[in-house]
């Protein structure tokens, strides 16, 4: 429920409230009143029995009314613990009327009106049904004392006249009832045109994130799970340039509906931005998010759409990512990148798949000493660090150990240089922490100062990741990354083999990511363009057996996906 909404509620109460105990006070009254009709003193109307158990009703009356208050100012538990508060507070309410009643003249009391508060409060707070029954159950109260109080008469008076009064009790019910259908109806729709997305009809992006944000709170006490899943259109940039706006949102309308059919009922489907989509799934395991996102993949897979005979893979197609809280994040905002970092890789592998979330120093907390976690933890902060100061970097790194996991395979590495190469890229621009977000976004040439400061970052890193003794051995890829083969790079002049052999493999894969990403100061590079420049600098700038290798698996990969080399790896 949104502030706004218990915003509302709260006041309604508050306004109720006030009612309740305003009828009460004038129960309040019609007790008073025989009290002092009967007796001609105070003191004799205390030595009365009746008298006594007038002051004795007054006083239960003043805490009743503390009690009431009590109940209606604070916030309900559940649905099911409203309902019966609701009923509880009506009995309460129509016995303490019907006494009010009774005890002011029973067929003459000019009371009778009291029960038109329970009416009105009931229909407010639980509608049109319950309030028609209420005022049904009031005028059969007064109906029966009538004709209890009076017999033998040929004219009942008094049984005419609330007659007119009964039918007031239903009139009163039943319009008010309408009335709060409508308003209840009203603001439902509003709240579906807020929230809704007006083109696919699924949840919009700041619903998604409210009800997310509400999920993670309640669920965190209880230590339940929460999965998302990611869902992005393949190549739909491509889509669109074809045929235009027009059928592209007509495939998002198409989406929208498959994704809504085929969630579950608690499910919260929504568009995240363009071409993007999400899903919340409340009390899913992983395992279940995985299943439910691969049948979505093959419904849509198999779905027809007009003219994707043309897209560069023959189909419309989505790349999905899944993640899982709390195992795999610990808050609303850590879901959302795990889930996005889970599509990236989706988008990554020939799209078209599933992927899960995983991350690289999960894996490298099994493998260093226990002492040494909180260390580990401590560099994984750095690193968000550097991705909020330097959104190039961010993807650079997911990227960079993509790449570096395929050439190691590629290349034949043992288990333990595998680790170290994934482990030293995903860590190899952690120096990056010391430099100004002004210098690591800048768009113009860097000056010698700043130069200087950004070619620091190797030296950096080593010392921050120097305290864990069980990344010693990644020291040099980090130190080393920004080596020539020639002897031209920094911070040691390394020249050919002299460099570790790892670091040279760092070497070609972070400088391929960086000729085919956008870069503040580089126009990015086709893939083609890049392995051209792989090429010409074979050799002097990159250790030639390497850059072949690397080359090959680049061909490789790009004829497995039907790789346009006019476009970046992360097509839309």
């Amino acid at each position: 429920m949104s502030n706004f909404e218990i915003d509302k509620h709260k006041r309604i109460y508050e306004i109720l409230s006030i009612v309740k105990i305003s009828s009460l006070l004038f129960s309040g009254i019609a007790f008073l009143r025989r009290y002092f009709d009967n007796n001609d003193s105070l003191i004799e109307n205390v030595k009365s029995y009746y008298s006594y158990l007038s002051y004795v009703i007054f006083i239960m009356l003043l805490s009743l009314i503390y009690i009431i208050w009590t109940f209606a100012t604070t916030k309900k538990n559940s649905i099911r613990h409203n309902m019966f508060i609701q009923v509880i507070e009506n009995i309460v309410f129509i016995s303490m009327f019907f006494a009010a009643i009774l005890l002011s003249g029973g067929y003459k009391s000019s009371y009778k009106f009291l029960f038109l508060f329970i009416i009105i409060t009931t229909t407010i707070q639980s509608g049109m049904k319950q309030g028609v029954i209420v005022a049904c159950i009031s005028s059969i109260i007064i109906l029966t004392i009538d004709i209890v109080g009076i017999q033998g008469v040929e004219v009942n008076q008094y049984f005419e006249n609330d007659l007119i009064l009964a039918g007031v009790f239903i009139l009163t019910a039943w319009p008010l009832g309408f009335y709060v259908r409508m308003e209840s109806e009203h603001i439902k729709e509003l709240q579906r045109l807020v929230n809704q997305d007006g083109l696919t009809g699924v949840y919009n992006h700041r619903f998604f994130h409210d009800v997310l944000r509400e999920k993670v709170m309640s669920y965190e006490k209880g230590n339940k799970p929460i999965s998302m899943i990611f869902i992005d259109i393949d190549y739909f940039k491509h889509y669109n340039d074809l045929y235009g706006h027009q059928k592209g949102d007509a495939v998002l309308k198409s989406i929208g509906s498959i994704l809504k059919n085929n969630a579950r009922e608690n499910d919260i489907v929504a568009r995240y931005g363009g071409e993007e989509f999400s899903i919340i799934l409340p009390d899913t395991s992983e395992k279940d998010a995985i299943s439910i996102a691969e049948n979505i993949r093959y419904k849509i897979e198999k779905t027809y759409f007009e003219g994707e005979e043309n897209q560069p893979n023959g189909k419309i197609t989505v790349s999905m990512g899944v993640s899982i809280y709390p195992d795999k994040a610990k808050s609303d905002v850590e879901l959302i990148k795990s889930a996005d970092d889970a599509l990236y890789r989706a988008k990554f592998f020939n799209k078209n798949r599933v992927e899960c979330y995983t991350s690289i120093l999960d894996e490298l907390k099994n493998d260093i000493e226990e002492r040494h976690i909180d260390l580990v933890t401590s560099i994984k902060t750095l690193i968000s660090v550097i991705n909020a100061k330097d959104k190039y970097t961010y993807g650079h790194v997911e990227r960079v150990v993509i790449y570096s996991k395929m050439l190691a395979n590629k290349l034949g590495l043992d288990e333990e240089d595998k680790k170290k190469l994934i482990y030293g890229a995903y860590m190899h621009d952690i120096g990056k922490i010391n430099i100004p977000k002004e210098v690591l976004n800048k768009r113009m040439s860097l000056t010698n100062e700043e130069w200087e400061m950004l070619k620091g970052h190797p030296l950096n890193g080593v010392e921050i990741i120097k305290p864990v003794e069980s990344l010693r051995d990644i020291s040099p890829l980090i130190l080393h990354h920004h080596e020539r083969y020639d002897g031209k790079g920094y911070p040691s002049n390394l020249k050919g083999e002299q460099i570790p052999f790892l670091a040279r493999v760092l070497t070609v894969v972070d400088s391929f990511d960086a000729m085919t990403s956008n870069r503040p100061y580089n126009k990015r590079k086709t893939y083609d363009e890049a392995i051209d420049e792989l090429k010409r600098c074979s050799g002097n700038q990159f250790d030639p057996v390497i850059t072949r290798a690397f080359i090959d698996l680049i061909l490789e990969s790009n004829s497995n996906i039907g790789y346009d080399s006019s476009l970046n790896l992360k097509l839309s």
